[in-house]
């Protein structure tokens, strides 16, 4: 789409009035935002021209790339034949039956009922909902305390913003829900809790294991309804827990008739190399999928709660549970989104893409261990096209730099000025490209981060922060 407005028009427009997740109203006011107004395959163009090669996926979810014509003629096609009826009660469409049917046959074990939603955030939300509801009917009213991790990212909605446990999201935000939303530790290798710092990563599995079942039983396993956890925690920095850590606690889980909920926004549609990562990854089978994201590949906001048949079969029993279910949104399986989901998945079977994930994915985690030379180099993690790159003050010790250095955002300049765009979080730099990348972009992207880590360091020497 073209437009009569200048590059600076849309700018000024833009800082006048559009009010941006996350904006840093620091900078915010000076700088306004960099206007993207092309995008196509790994590239997205701003309104100078100038192209950089998309190293984050938009947000984690162009999995199959940008500007994919037969997606835009699907959509196209669905909105000239049928854009939107309402989904409520006895109400459906196409490509909303079609593609719950779809997603459970992807879904491990017995994920068979789909509710959708408009994104990840509502998708959690609504299962909590459901969550709580499946205890009342069960005539466990007090079951209702959810579980969650520090570092974990569980999306912007009221509830699922206070189930996230990164604390920055949330500063002078009130928090609602600290009488039954509580956190334990990040399974996190690089920076462990207290009491776990020398102990292998079997004894750190038992450990983070212990902690959860120890908050359960000072709870009350009357009281907790639900766990839930990212299969690799993204927005938190990329952490990968130690081997065994989700078996270990979807074990106590089950022990204490406790829901597992995977949070698959991030790691569902190819992320890791199959469509579901918890079950095929991780070995353990969850009770409720979340997924959002690359579901559409960002073509159309879609997400969606994917339900057991244990939970199924109690909150649609007429007997116990009132005869209806009061809640959904307007947008529930909105037809244009579930087409755009459905061409999404067709495109992703028919071009072999989790394969093509397996065969980069590996190749991405080995290169950027190649920058491990650099002298602030602290730790790359990640599986597949998820990856983290930590920096750090001190690689004898990861002494982390201080906050106010900036060093991710430092990083993530001088990529952005060599066209590539990367993601930084903290101390952290995020990659999570396309999943259509080549090895050639793969080491692309990796020289062009060494370079900007180089003249970082040397901005950082010449400030008599890092010494030359």
């Amino acid at each position: 789409m073209t437009t009569n407005y200048s590059a600076e028009q849309l700018w000024q427009m833009d800082k006048d009035h559009f009010i941006h997740p996350y904006t840093d109203f620091t900078t915010f006011a000076e700088e306004g935002s960099q206007v993207i107004s092309q995008a196509d395959g790994m590239h997205i163009t701003d309104t100078t021209g100038k192209s950089y090669l998309d190293a984050i996926a938009g947000l984690w979810c162009v999995n199959i790339g940008h500007g994919r014509k037969e997606m835009a003629e699907t959509i196209s096609e669905q909105v000239l034949n049928m854009q939107y009826y309402n989904p409520f009660g006895h109400s459906t469409n196409e490509p909303g039956s079609v593609l719950a049917a779809k997603l459970a046959e992807l879904a491990p074990g017995d994920l068979n009922k789909v509710f959708y939603t408009c994104g990840g955030s509502t998708a959690v939300d609504t299962a909590i909902r459901l969550v709580h509801y499946y205890n009342n009917i069960r005539g466990k009213n007090n079951k209702k305390q959810i579980i969650s991790r520090n570092n974990a990212y569980h999306g912007s909605t009221y509830v699922a913003s206070n189930i996230t446990g990164i604390h920055g999201c949330k500063s002078n935000l009130d928090r609602i829900a600290d009488s039954w939303i509580n956190h334990i530790s990040a399974a996190d290798m690089f920076h462990r809790p207290k009491g776990a710092e020398n102990l292998s990563e079997a004894e750190y599995t038992q450990f983070l294991a212990d902690e959860f079942e120890n908050r359960i039983v000072q709870l009350g396993e009357n009281n907790v309804a639900a766990f839930i956890a990212e299969p690799i925690m993204g927005a938190g920095g990329v952490l990968v827990a130690p081997a065994g850590y989700h078996q270990a606690m979807h074990a106590i889980c089950q022990k204490y008739d406790i829901l597992y909920i995977a949070d698959e926004v991030v790691t569902s549609f190819g992320r890791l190399g199959d469509f579901f990562a918890s079950k095929s990854v991780f070995g353990m089978q969850p009770d409720i999928i979340i997924t959002a994201k690359g579901i559409s590949s960002g073509y159309i906001p879609l997400g969606a709660a994917i339900i057991s048949d244990r939970i199924w079969d109690v909150v649609s029993d007429p007997k116990t549970g009132g005869g209806a279910l009061t809640m959904g949104y307007t947008y529930s399986g909105h037809p244009v989104a579930c087409a755009a989901a459905l061409k999404n998945i067709e495109i992703m079977e028919r071009e072999n893409i989790l394969d093509h994930v397996k065969e980069v994915g590996p190749y991405l985690q080995e290169q950027i261990k190649t920058l491990s030379d650099l002298a602030i180099f602290g730790e790359s993690r990640g599986s597949h096209l998820m990856l983290g790159l930590e920096l750090v003050a001190n690689s004898s010790t990861n002494e982390p730099f201080p906050s106010e250095v900036g060093i991710a955002s430092r990083v993530f300049e001088h990529c952005r000025n060599a066209g590539l765009i990367v993601r930084p979080v903290g101390n952290t730099i995020v990659l999570s490209p396309p999943l259509i990348i080549s090895k050639a972009q793969v080491d692309q992207i990796v020289s062009t981060i060494r370079e900007a880590i180089n003249l970082t360091m040397l901005d950082l020497a010449n400030e008599g922060l890092l010494a030359s």
